[in-house]
C-alpha cells in the first residue's frame, strides 16, 4: 500500500501573506512558540510547495489561508532558526480549520478541528492501527511456536494469518470508503491505501462516489488509476 508521505526531495519556497480571506482559513495556536515561522504547504507534482506563511514573534496564534476547490492533504510546517524540522499533515477543505498544538510535541499533540474529511481520516487511521497491532500478534505467535512447530509449519501458519488479516484490512478500508463515498477521503483511501485491491471492487467504489468527489483531486487520480 502506498502511504501519504511528507518527505520529498525538493521543497519550493513561496513567501506570501494572507491579505484577504481565502476559501480555506487555517487558524490556531502553537503553545510555547515565541519566535519562528509557520508554513501552509501542499503537494504539487511530487513537490512540497509553500502556499502561505506567517512569522511568529511573541504571539502564539496564527492565521493562514488558501483557495481550495476540493478537499486534499495539506501540511503545517514549523521553522525555527530557518530550518523546517516538523510538520503536521491534515485534510484541508473549505471553511475554517483550527489546529492547536504544543511546541515541544508539535506533530504528536496536534488537534485538528473543522474538517469533516480529517475527522473521518483519523477514525480510519485508528482502525488501521488496530490491524497493525494484530499483525504484530501474528509475529509474536510465530516466535512463541518455535518449540512446538517446525520452521516450515510456522512459516505456513504466519503466511496464512497475514493473508487473512490483509484481506480483512482491505475489506474494512473499502467498506469505510463506500460508507463515506460523498467525501474526498474515500477517493484518497482507494488511490493510496487499497490500490492493489480486486479491480472489480475498486470499480464498484468509484461508481458509488458522488459527482463532487469524482471531480475532486483524488477522485480524478482514482479514475486515472482505474483506467490504467
Amino acid at each position: 500500500m502506498k502511504k501519504f508521505g511528507i518527505l520529498t526531495l525538493v521543497i519550493v519556497f513561496t513567501f506570501c501573506s494572507t491579505p484577504v480571506k481565502k476559501s480555506m482559513l487555517v487558524t490556531g495556536k502553537v503553545e510555547g512558540l515565541r519566535k519562528g515561522k509557520l508554513y501552509l504547504q501542499k503537494m504539487e507534482d511530487s513537490l512540497i510547495v509553500n502556499i502561505d506563511s506567517i512569522s511568529i514573534n511573541g504571539q502564539e496564534s496564527f492565521q493562514l489561508g488558501d483557495e481550495i476547490t476540493s478537499a486534499q492533504f495539506y501540511l503545517l510546517g514549523l521553522s525555527v532558526d530557518d530550518s523546517i524540522y516538523e510538520k503536521i499533515a491534515f485534510f484541508g477543505e473549505k471553511g475554517e480549520i483550527k489546529i492547536n498544538t504544543l511546541l515541544r510535541t508539535f506533530g504528536s499533540s496536534a488537534k485538528v478541528e473543522g474538517s469533516t474529511n480529517q475527522a473521518l481520516w483519523e477514525e480510519y487511521q485508528g482502525i488501521m492501527r488496530r490491524f497493525n497491532n494484530l499483525n504484530l500478534d501474528n509475529y509474536k505467535s510465530y516466535v512463541n511456536d518455535q518449540d512446538s512447530l517446525t520452521v516450515e509449519q510456522r512459516n505456513e501458519r504466519l503466511e496464512q494469518a497475514n493473508q487473512k488479516l490483509l484481506k480483512r484490512k482491505y475489506l474494512y478500508a473499502l467498506n469505510f470508503a463506500m460508507n463515506n463515498s460523498d467525501r474526498e477521503v474515500a477517493a484518497y483511501i482507494a488511490t493510496y491505501e487499497v490500490n492493489n485491491a480486486v479491480p472489480v471492487l475498486l470499480d464498484s467504489l468509484y461508481r458509488k462516489l458522488s459527482p463532487e468527489v469524482k471531480s475532486s483531486k483524488y477522485g480524478q487520480e482514482f479514475k486515472e488509476q482505474l483506467d490504467q
